[in-house]
């Protein structure tokens, strides 16, 4: 076991039930990264890991969807000498908001808490681009893919494993009467 995957067990991150994802899938694992963030220690030694795959890449801003990238996204930046800024959704699509500005041909890099099917990192890259900015690449906390996702761009993840999920209409857990919860932020 490596120490990301350490610190997600002792924190509580990695749960187990019958869980509804942002995408819309379900799974029977589910990552709450936010257990981890609150823990500063823990938070920064992710981000140094994470930023060691940009070494070099002159990264001037890291770029987060609210709201559970936003610490990430902050202690990324410290670990790669960047600004942080974040996008929220407003009337369900991702935007600037805030007095934030993204200048054209500035490096950024988009920070996710978790990627499942990679949707909303793939919306944030979009609002960069929109903006002019040159994306440098992609990472987040947790890859649920193992490592099979394409962004596009270099993509870094703290911790990497392929752990299943379902269309609603296939899910298994569904099937069996086990009750889903929907731990996540996201409102639709």
């Amino acid at each position: 076991m490596n120490k990301v995957e350490q610190i997600l067990q002792e924190t509580g991150a990695l749960l187990t039930g019958h869980f509804q994802l942002t995408s819309g899938r379900h799974a029977e694992i589910y990552m709450q990264c936010a257990k981890v963030l609150q823990y500063p220690e823990h938070t920064a030694y992710i981000a140094q890991e994470i930023a060691k795959g940009f070494a070099g890449d002159e990264v001037e801003i890291v770029l987060a969807p609210a709201i559970g990238a936003i610490v990430l996204g902050y202690e990324l930046a410290r670990a790669m000498g960047a600004k942080s800024i974040f996008v929220e959704r407003e009337n369900g699509e991702m935007t600037l908001r805030r007095g934030f500005e993204i200048p054209k041909g500035a490096r950024v890099v988009i920070a996710e808490d978790v990627v499942t099917t990679g949707g909303t990192t793939k919306e944030v890259i979009e609002v960069a681009k929109a903006h002019g900015a040159e994306v440098i690449g992609t990472c987040s906390l947790v890859d649920r893919t193992g490592g099979q996702i394409d962004m596009g761009v270099k993509y870094v993840a703290a911790y990497s494993k392929a752990i299943e999920s379902y269309l609603p209409e296939d899910c298994p857990l569904c099937k069996a009467g086990i009750p889903i919860v929907k731990p996540g932020s996201r409102k639709s």
